[in-house]
């Protein structure tokens, strides 16, 4: 509990009485500042009481400021390693429990309902770069679990998810994401608050699950699949990408025809088009 983990000095002398170094295959670069922490925190409105899962804890900066506002929190941790640490640097700390686990090996609602019974959870992170995506798509899939996430991505990430229609940035993430919940930057993080730094840009992002998705679409796989599809191949026209592709199984003129009824030039491409449209077409094809 004497650590502060947030000072390189103290956190340099952690890893070396365990003779701990980062792994990258983990995605491992501790943060080491404090103002970090306590925008994460407050994002996330952490006060007593509150239940959190923590994925990734690391050697525990976030943990121990997360445990210190008196939440209830349970830490799931990948490498078996980080343990012996996080047994010292949470020493003294009751409400914390850390668990072992591949958080995607996981059932997220099984292991939700174990640890917290029905309350809302809120999800924190500091999310390893290679996997961002798959524990997003978990976490946003387990919504009715869920009361926000607030998690350290790259900021190329970042900006994919809050990306609007005709930018560059916009893709098949952002519409995933912006289906189910609402996403806020937080704020930008610089490479140098880490130890070690890694090569990227960070930066602190919510989301926050919506009750109801912001449009109305036959079914949510059809609506995905047109999704997927437009996107995949982002260069074509609509016509031809939501005509080659066999999730759909639609030939030119079915395309013509389901794009001329929801009002869309066929030769718009996918980064133009808003949710609604996208579910327009679904709609017209459904």
């Amino acid at each position: 509990m004497n650590i502060d983990l947030t000072s390189p000095v103290q956190l340099k002398e952690l890893l070396r009485r365990h003779n701990f170094y980062a792994r990258k295959r983990y995605g491992q670069n501790f943060l080491v500042d404090r103002n970090i922490v306590n925008k994460i925190l407050d994002a996330a409105d952490i006060s007593e009481g509150d239940p959190v899962l923590e994925i990734g804890p690391g050697v525990g900066t976030l943990t121990q400021a997360i445990a210190q506002r008196g939440a209830y929190l349970v830490a799931v941790e990948i490498d078996r390693d980080v343990i012996p640490i996080l047994e010292e640097s949470l020493a003294g700390l009751t409400n914390v429990k850390v668990v072992h686990a591949d958080i995607l090996s996981l059932s997220l609602p099984d292991f939700l309902r174990e640890h917290f019974g029905d309350a809302k959870v809120k999800v924190l992170g500091n999310l390893p770069y290679y996997i961002t995506s798959p524990i997003i798509a978990q976490v946003i899939e387990t919504r009715g679990c869920v009361e926000r996430l607030v998690m350290m991505v790259q900021k190329e990430v970042a900006d994919r998810i809050k990306a609007s229609p005709g930018t560059k940035d916009f893709g098949s993430m952002s519409v995933f994401v912006q289906y189910h919940a609402a996403p806020e930057i937080i704020a930008q993080v610089s490479r140098n608050v880490f130890l070690p730094p890694p090569d990227v840009t960070s930066a602190v992002m919510r989301l926050t699950p919506l009750a109801q998705p912001p449009v109305t679409v036959p079914s949510e796989k059809l609506f995905f699949d047109v999704v997927h599809s437009a996107f995949g191949q982002r260069r074509k026209t609509l016509l031809n990408s939501l005509s080659d592709t066999p999730s759909l199984c639609l030939t030119k003129e079915k395309v013509s025809q389901v794009l001329h009824t929801a009002g869309i030039d066929p030769k718009r491409r996918a980064e133009t088009l808003s949710l609604e449209e996208f579910a327009l077409i679904s709609r017209s094809i459904g």
